[in-house]
């Protein structure tokens, strides 16, 4: 049970980098040293499906390490 917690839990950290890559952010280092004004836009579409996918990934995650420190 614990080497199944173990491989859930590299799983989980690859996919959380994977979805965290690909949010796209238009602000940055880049616009800022530019100047660029940008106004707020709610999420839509895949950008809020990544968001949600996310965030549930961070929640398994945090979930499965209780569970392995307190199965170890």
């Amino acid at each position: 049970m614990l080497n199944v917690l173990k491989a859930l839990q590299l799983f989980l950290s690859v996919f959380i980098i994977f979805v965290v890559v690909i949010q796209t952010k238009t602000g940055g280092l880049s616009s800022s040293i530019s100047g660029a004004v940008s106004a707020y836009r709610s999420k839509r579409g895949l950008e809020r499906l990544i968001l949600i996918l996310t965030i549930i990934s961070a929640l398994f995650l945090v979930v499965n390490s209780l569970a392995i420190v307190i199965l170890s």
